[in-house]
Order: C-alpha cells, then structure tokens, then sequence
C-alpha cells in the first residue's frame, strides 16, 4: 500500500506523540538507576548488619525463576565486583518436574551472564500432588522437600552459604503468619542455622522491599517463570496477609516500616515469654530502669503525638483521643 503525503504525515505526527521524549528518557534512566543503587545499598547494609558474606565463601544463590530471585543473584554479582572481600557465586535451580515448566530459560539466562550453575532434577512436584488432597496448600511439603534437596546440592557443590531471595514483605508475612495462626512472635530470620547444624542461610534482600524488586524485574526484563504449584492457590493465608499489608501502606503510610522497625527492636521484660526474661526473679533494687515501665503514650492528655511516634499513628490516636472527648461530653 502506497501512503499518501497526508498519511505519512499523520503517522509521523502519531510517532512523536507516543514516543518519549528525550527528557522522559533520561527521567526513566535516572529513576531506574536510583532504584539499582538503593537495592545494592539495602543488600549490602543487610550484609553487613547479619555478617552474611565473608572472605572465601562459596555463595549458593537458589535461583526459582522468580522475579525476588533473579533480583538477588544480579544484585550480588554486582556487590562482588565491588566488595573489599572476595566470595565467588554459583547459582542453583531445582527443576521440580512442574508441568510445562520452560526448562531451557535458566540454563540460556546463566549462560548469558557467565554464572556457574547446577539444574538440580527432582520430581518433588508428582509428590505433593500426590500427598496433597487437592485444594489444599501445598507449601509446608513443598518447602521441606525443597529445602532438604538444596542442603544435599549445597554440600555437593561445596558451597558455604545459601542465599534466598526473601525480601522485607516474606519476613513480615511470616511474622504475622506465625502470630495469627501459629501463636508464636517468630518471623523469617535474615541469616540462621539449618536444623542439621550444617548449613549457614542467608536472606540478603531482608531490607527491601517487594514493591522495588517487581520494578527491577520490570526493568532488567527478567525471564519470569510462573511456579504451579504455591503460584496458583489463590486463597493462601499469606496472601491474605499480603493484602492486609497493602491496604496498611495504602492508608496509614508508615506502617509497615514502623512493624518492620519493630522486629529489630525487641524489649522480653515487657512481653511474657519467661525463658527471655526472668519474672519471677524480678525484685525492687532502687534502681531507675530506662527500659521499665514506659507507656507508649506518655501524656495521656497530650493532643499532639510525641515525636518519636510514627505518623502511621498519629491519625490513629486523634482519633481515640475525639471520642474519649464525646464521651466527656
């Protein structure tokens, strides 16, 4: 087809219009670049913080296929290049015989990158389904065999650490996870012990969070690869909890981060878990205690919250303190 002068005209004027300007470009780029420095700061902050990677270490990055993985190993490999100590990485992916899995992108992607790699195959998934009633979640299993597979690799492969991909929203899920269903204050810790007393684990995305790892992922254009197994159970408690999260973030912002603060700062006197703090022991020494009995709200008359408090509060406590008011009244 021959266009004519007005067509090409127009098509050229439509052409301008959606493509971004130059100014747009550079916006992008910056913001994009801002969103890799902050990663790699949060990365490495969380490294230095838990002591997560030392000299010499042989780092095995569980690699899913998912957008929290994929993050972490280009993130570390990017960290490596820069760390005063040398550790070297080898990326791992447990093919769990899922049905349609795309066996060859992993392989191809760390080919590309120049990452030493082992495709570990384990039929794990004929063995939930198989154990599993249908409808029910399949984590628990899931999680245990994956997780005894990759200790197994991890010795074979020589490796000294296991780094996962959990990211800041994984730990506060299972904080709440644990809370509400569980009956325990135990959360996702950014480094621990294997149960076998073999193995040291490592979270090294602890700090960030999953909003900013979707972004990478949109940016870098990672091969995602659906799981169909947990990625298909739409009524999971998690990801209940992650939708009360979101709504937290959406209208108390500050939240989140106040909760996830929260973990890090942790006072046994003024729980109730006797085998953290001795109560029965407990005796008057005349002694002032700048951990005692401290109200979170000091001024109960106050009507401005201290400044010490989060604005995720704030509105929370006007509130209380209005129909204390209309009460009075």
């Amino acid at each position: 087809m021959t266009a004519t002068p007005n067509t090409y005209s127009n098509t050229t004027s439509i052409i301008s219009c959606d493509a971004p300007s130059s100014k747009s470009q550079e916006k992008i780029a910056y913001e994009n670049n801002k969103l890799h420095k902050r990663l790699c700061r949060q990365v490495g902050e969380a490294i230095g913080d838990f002591n997560m990677i030392e000299e010499g270490d042989k780092v095995m990055v569980c690699l899913s296929g998912g957008k929290d993985s994929y993050a972490l190993l280009d993130i570390l490999m990017t960290l490596r290049e820069r760390a005063p100590i040398d550790f070297s990485i080898v990326a791992v992916n447990l093919d769990q015989k899922q049905p349609n899995f795309p066996e060859h992108i992993l392989p191809a992607y760390l080919e590309k990158l120049g990452v030493p790699y082992h495709i570990e195959n384990q039929d794990t998934y004929s063995i939930v389904k198989r154990l599993i009633p249908e409808g029910k979640t399949t984590c628990s299993l899931c999680s245990r065999l994956r997780r005894g597979i990759l200790y197994r690799v991890a010795d074979e492969l020589g490796a000294t650490k296991i780094a996962l991909g959990h990211h800041r929203d994984d730990i506060l899920e299972t904080f709440f996870l644990n809370m509400f269903f569980g009956g325990k204050l135990k959360g996702m810790p950014a480094k621990l012990q294997s149960d076998d007393g073999k193995h040291i684990v490592i979270r090294p995305m602890a700090y960030v969070k999953e909003a900013d790892t979707e972004r990478y992922a949109q940016v870098k254009n990672f091969p995602i690869i659906p799981c169909d197994l947990c990625g298909s159970q739409e009524n999971l408690q998690r990801k209940q909890i992650k939708n009360l999260m979101r709504d937290w973030e959406k209208q108390h912002p500050g939240r989140v981060e106040s909760i996830f603060s929260a973990l890090s700062t942790v006072v046994p006197s003024h729980l109730m878990d006797r085998s953290l703090f001795n109560f029965k022991e407990l005796q008057l020494d005349g002694m002032a205690n700048p951990n005692g009995d401290t109200a979170f709200d000091e001024d109960a008359c106050a009507t401005t919250p201290p400044a010490s408090v989060g604005s995720a509060f704030s509105g929370m406590r006007i509130a209380v303190l209005n129909q204390e008011t209309a009460v009075d009244r």
